[in-house]
């Protein structure tokens, strides 16, 4: 498969947070980016609500954001991935990548 590049210019702070969670994630940026197109083009939408954020973060909130994504990929039909699909995903974008 033919490739292209992609260029996004970003906030530099964000771009390093980004950088480091990708690579919590076990994958570069350029993965979660592919992960992310993909998810896009098969679902001809963006796989998330997009909501103003709420300035601090507590338990009761995380809570519900979990229960409001899990709600939605249920919606979506994708709460049934297993994990070796996510996996496999995740290997494809990386192929795509070296590629």
């Amino acid at each position: 498969m033919a490739q292209a590049t992609f260029s996004v210019r970003m906030d530099e702070t964000l771009k390093k947070q980004f950088d480091r969670l990708c690579q919590d994630f076990g994958m570069t940026a350029t993965t979660a980016i592919n992960i992310f197109a993909r998810a896009v083009v098969r679902e001809r939408k963006i796989p998330f609500e997009i909501t103003a954020s709420e300035p601090s973060v507590t338990r009761e909130g995380a809570m519900q954001a979990f229960m409001a994504l899990r709600a939605q990929a249920m919606a979506n039909g994708v709460s049934d991935l297993s994990l070796d699909e996510i996996n496999k995903e995740i290997r494809l974008a990386r192929r795509e990548e070296k590629a």
